[in-house]
């Protein structure tokens, strides 16, 4: 699975652990260059609290478009720390083309 807004690859990873029809990406997968802490936070009532990220390309912002649960309910453990992406970042298999997330399932 790939992560990709602007033409950039944000994360690249073929172990990246589905939830509510969002890929999660290991952290060692994404590129970190592209993100932007953000103070935004927002709570799931199953997984605990998601912090966001923007992501950056080339001098633009696309604010709080990844989120991740650096201390999850044990129900969403398998997520920890890793990152999921919406609002236009593309996440596709491959070369095949996805939907851009244009809403969160939290």
């Amino acid at each position: 699975m790939k992560a990709i807004w602007k033409g950039e690859i944000i994360a690249d990873s073929e172990n990246t652990v589905v939830v509510e029809g969002n890929h999660y990406f290991p952290p060692e997968s994404v590129d970190k260059k592209h993100l932007k802490p953000s103070p935004t936070t927002s709570e799931c009532a199953w997984k605990g609290i998601a912090h966001y990220y923007s992501v950056v390309v080339g001098g633009e912002e696309n604010r709080d478009a990844a989120w991740y649960y650096p201390d999850p309910k044990e129900a969403a453990a398998q997520i920890e720390n890793h990152i999921a992406f919406w609002r236009g970042v593309d996440v596709r298999k491959g070369d095949e083309a996805a939907e851009p997330r244009t809403a969160q399932d939290q």
